[in-house]
């Protein structure tokens, strides 16, 4: 059954018997309720189909609160089937939250999409979003919400070998951590991921850097990730891929390195020896 005959079917049986009345209302309500009845029978595409149809008519009517919600709707849908049209739907919704200056909202929907982007292996655009969403969440001081995106966009800077943003993003974001006595524990982290960024790109850099973290975050000189930059940066100084593999086991063995960090080791690796191999 596809969406115009079970719209007609609504319009007969429901909106017509009801008599009189606003149309637009009337179509909304149908439309609505076709979604719902697609939503059941899992026909994702025709149920995002029909809410976005609800979504244009609600707008047509002014009503931007309603349309946007019935944006989100759409979207929910299509992410099930139709990627595109999901993020498409939720571009429409932000359209109209920004309009009626709900900005946490159109925040949180341009996260939405990040991941969705993320989740299908688009990075580019993902950190687009990403960005969106902390620049909004910045406006509206919630900043914790507003690192965590931009965490994001660090980390996939660095994958796609942008380590420019992403020392810029992990050095923003550390030093913003340093300002809070809840957060300044996890300004090493974030200045771990940029020393190791730095040293993706070149060893004098990340030494300095190393240099300049440990004096904004005197603790940072005391962790063991201080002091395995410090030798990784000396085996890449060296020329020591031996001496580089060995310490990145011995911290592995204590401190499991996530894969993020893997990957970049081995791309520092690769560039000192021909094996690439880490283990």
């Amino acid at each position: 059954m596809n969406l115009m005959i079970i719209f007609l079917i609504f319009d007969d049986f429901n909106c017509a018997s009801r008599g009189g009345g606003n149309k637009t209302d009337d179509a909304i309500e149908c439309y609505q309720r076709a979604a719902n009845m697609f939503k059941m029978a899992k026909k994702w595409g025709n149920a995002g189909e029909a809410f976005s149809k609800a979504a244009e008519l609600h707008l047509k009517s002014a009503n931007r609160h309603d349309g946007a919600s019935n944006y989100v709707d759409a979207a929910n849908c299509y992410k099930k089937t139709d990627i595109k049209e999901a993020v498409a739907c939720l571009e429409r919704a932000i359209e109209q939250y920004l309009e009626m200056g709900r900005f946490s909202l159109a925040a949180k929907h341009h996260q939405s999409i990040a991941e969705a982007l993320e989740a299908e292996g688009d990075l580019e655009k993902a950190i687009h979003h990403y960005e969106q969403a902390a620049d909004y969440y910045k406006g509206e001081e919630s900043n914790a919400a507003a690192n965590k995106a931009l965490l994001k966009v660090a980390a996939h800077a660095a994958q796609m070998e942008n380590y420019t943003k992403a020392i810029k993003t992990y050095e923003e974001v550390g030093a913003a951590a340093l300002e809070s006595s809840l957060l300044k524990y996890s300004a090493k982290e974030y200045f771990f991921r940029a020393a190791v960024c730095h040293l993706c790109v070149d060893v004098l850099n990340c030494q300095q850097a190393l240099e300049r973290y440990g004096d904004m975050y005197p603790g940072f000189q005391d962790s063991r990730e201080f002091k395995l930059m410090k030798s990784l940066s000396s085996s890449v100084e060296n020329e020591d891929p031996e001496c580089f593999t060995e310490t990145l086991k011995d911290y592995d063995s204590i401190s499991r390195l996530e894969n993020w960090y893997t990957t970049l080791f081995l791309r520092i690796k690769k560039t000192m020896n021909a094996d690439g191999e880490l283990c």
